[in-house]
């Protein structure tokens, strides 16, 4: 006799993690851009952002989440790594030592004055790959269950 399962309907559940599941977001970007000068940076914040996608993949199934998303997450993989690695090899074009970072003050509107670093960069590479490996390991485990 084959066991099918059936998915309840978890209405609480499920309108819990649409509120959880942005401010998990949220809580990631801020890691992700506090991440030059506290705890933080891409990795983590890559981390967060995907635990917050297995989440809804537990509150809904996965369908609707691949239908909601609608992210190739090797894609993405691959361009987080093409970020990271043009963000080291640009460093070469100003005779310097691979990965050597720079930062600058800008006045931004709204804003003020504000530091940005080249650093950024290389972490954005690393929170898409984050988010891209780790999703892809959880979909393709989630798909053969």
């Amino acid at each position: 006799m084959k066991k099918t399962h059936v998915k309840t309907n978890d209405v609480i559940f499920q309108t819990v993690t649409k509120v959880v599941a942005f401010i998990i977001i949220i809580y990631s970007l801020h890691l992700f851009f506090s991440g030059h000068y506290t705890p933080g940076g891409g990795f983590i914040g890559g981390l967060m952002t995907a635990s917050a996608f297995v989440l809804m993949l537990l509150a809904f199934d996965i369908k609707t989440v691949v239908n909601t998303l609608q992210v190739d997450y090797i894609k993405l993989t691959a361009t987080g790594l093409l970020i990271a690695v043009l963000t080291g090899v640009g460093s070469f074009f100003f005779d310097v030592p691979f990965l050597t970072h720079t930062f600058d003050y800008v006045q931004l509107p709204l804003l003020g004055k504000t530091a940005l670093a080249t650093a950024v960069l290389f972490d954005l590479g690393v929170y898409l790959v984050v988010i891209g490996v780790t999703m892809t390991i959880i979909q393709t485990i989630g798909e053969t269950e």
